[in-house]
């Protein structure tokens, strides 16, 4: 699986996820780093990449043009590097499953809140 972070994403968390991702990159890796987000939703979709968001942007073409490329919207709020690693290398199965789905283009991904 092959994803592509945003530049909203810092190339400090791509860096740490490449150990057990190493397929994924960050747009600063690909020539992409102020690029419009059509471009890189068009990049995504050229390379077989899924996009790693915080924006709304990418989701927003998407829901017009379709899929792929498949989006990963985080929609968590701010969070340190390290926590958006943990929440990354928790939900991986998640995403993977979410790629596997034909009929699937974009994954909303929230905290999770614990059971009282």
């Amino acid at each position: 699986m092959r994803f592509l972070f945003d530049q909203n994403i810092s190339y400090r968390v791509v860096k740490q996820l490449k150990v057990t991702l190493p397929d994924s990159v960050g747009v600063r890796e690909v020539g992409l780093l102020d690029a419009d987000d059509f471009a890189i939703w068009e990049y995504a979709k050229r390379e077989d990449y899924v996009v790693v968001t915080f924006d709304k942007d990418i989701p927003m073409i998407g829901a017009v043009k379709g899929f792929p490329p498949k989006i990963i919207w985080l929609r968590t709020g701010n969070m340190s590097n390290q926590a958006l690693i943990s929440l990354f290398t928790a939900r991986l199965s998640e995403f993977v499953d979410f790629n596997t789905r034909q009929n699937k283009g974009c994954l909303l991904v929230y905290l999770r809140t614990e059971e009282p």
